[in-house]
């Protein structure tokens, strides 16, 4: 019974937590009323923008970084599963890492209304996901997804271009 009435306290404690949280990225970023935050742990940081569609959500242990002078932009009726990351900044890979840190690569990320993207996805900077795109589950998204197309894979490629629904 203590146990009982301890993990409760402790489930309550960390839902105040994160919907303190929350209630802070709604205040510094874009965010529509009807977005939802899906779960604990989602971050969103840096002094870029970051700006959220109606009826989209994001899952639990989600990071959006938003560097200085990029912007995240997640349209409409998004679904974006749980731990998946977007990047507007990362490191060039083809540096010399023996000379020090090496040049960054930035860009914004654009997401189209009415996007799926499975869980434990990345997307890096620059990227562009079309309308009624889909993202596979663990992809790893690296150059743009045209609109109503399926991609998936490491890197991610064209999986097939969506059937249209009668």
């Amino acid at each position: 019974m203590m146990w009982r009435l301890l993990s409760n306290l402790l489930l309550r404690l960390r839902m105040f937590f994160w919907s303190t949280v929350y209630r802070g990225y709604r205040q510094q970023y874009c965010i529509a009323p009807s977005f939802r935050f899906n779960g604990a742990g989602i971050q969103f940081y840096g002094s870029g923008r970051i700006e959220l569609g109606e009826g989209s959500y994001v899952g639990e242990l989600c990071s959006l970084q938003a560097t200085s002078g990029e912007t995240i932009r997640i349209g409409a009726k998004c679904s974006i599963s749980h731990n998946v990351r977007v990047y507007t900044s990362t490191v060039q890979a083809d540096a010399d890492f023996r000379k020090g840190p090496g040049p960054s690569l930035v860009g914004s990320v654009l997401i189209g209304d009415g996007v799926w993207i499975g869980a434990n996805t990345y997307i890096g900077p620059g990227v562009t996901v079309g309308e009624n795109a889909v993202i596979g589950a663990n992809s790893v998204v690296t150059r743009s997804v045209p609109s109503s197309e399926i991609w998936g894979g490491v890197p991610a490629h064209l999986i097939r271009v969506k059937r249209e629904n009668s």
